[in-house]
């Protein structure tokens, strides 16, 4: 993304940032958000996350084609919103490093006036917030250093509050972060409060990686990030479907393989056992 027109906005208006100068990143234990940032290119990992990453793609060879895949559609379920649905402000939990097609950047392409409001709970990403934090001179974008799993401290942060208007339709977006939720935590709870707090009309994006299609390697995958300290649990498409999406508006084509939501033109598209990863787009009545 070009330079001209952006604006990175001030510090005070965004929460944790002023400790993104000295985070604490401890390079010796892999964590998810440098583990995927590997897998798609990216520079901002280190060789505890590389070791890992190469380890699950032992197991799955695919990986790669599926977190592009994954995030390939995070950028078709933003456009959507924003062309179709007329969503301008966003919530994206578990956002990970900056990469190609952020949230803010599909949505101010869209709406130079659209507002994102980050979240995660990596150092690094933190470190990493200003360039999260630059849009159009017209929207705003904002970070907190915050956890899924405190899902009342996220909602009730003043940055969040000043970012995105609770009286107007959200984009609520946890994509490629359910799955870092095992049962014993109890995410539908989590789920519910966050939607709970979002106006009727809101919409909720999700993904979540799948053993169905591909058992043995999925699950070596998901041993993989256990073993290295990082809870994960896979989850069947009925599964995903009843956590995340009770009692919302599924959009067409419901809960699908993420690179059969809604694809750009019609070319050859991976098959089911190298993406391994649903998704689906739901409205809150």
């Amino acid at each position: 993304m070009g330079e001209q027109g952006k604006k990175a906005w001030e510090l005070p208006d965004v929460g944790s940032l002023p400790e993104a100068a000295n985070p604490r990143i401890d390079t010796s234990v892999p964590h998810s958000a440098r583990v995927y940032d590997y897998w798609l290119g990216g520079k901002d990992n280190f060789p505890a996350d590389r070791a890992m990453a190469d380890q699950v793609e032992r197991s799955v060879p695919t990986v790669r084609v599926a977190v592009r895949e994954n995030r390939a559609f995070l950028g078709r379920a933003v456009r959507h919103l924003v062309r179709e649905a007329g969503v301008d402000q966003f919530l994206d939990i578990g956002a990970g490093l900056p990469s190609v097609g952020n949230v803010h950047e599909v949505a101010q392409a869209e709406t130079p006036a659209a507002r994102v409001v980050y979240v995660d709970n990596d150092p690094i990403v933190l470190a990493h917030a200003r360039s999260l934090l630059v849009g159009t001179p017209e929207g705003r974008t904002a970070y907190l250093d915050a956890d899924l799993r405190d899902p009342a401290a996220i909602l009730a942060d003043p940055v969040l509050r000043r970012t995105l208007d609770f009286d107007r339709p959200i984009g609520l977006i946890l994509v490629a972060t359910l799955h870092f939720l095992v049962d014993e935590e109890r995410p539908a709870a989590i789920i519910g409060t966050l939607l709970d707090a979002l106006p009727p009309g809101s919409f909720f994006a999700a993904s979540h990686v799948t053993p169905e299609h591909d058992p043995v390697g999925v699950g070596g995958l998901v041993e993989i990030y256990n073993r290295s300290g990082i809870s994960g649990q896979a989850r069947t498409r009925r599964e995903f479907t009843d956590l995340a999406f009770a009692g919302l508006e599924l959009l067409d084509p419901g809960v699908t393989l993420v690179s059969e939501w809604r694809p750009d033109g019609d070319g050859p598209r991976p098959t089911a056992d190298q993406v391994n990863w649903y998704a689906g787009v739901a409205r809150k009545p």
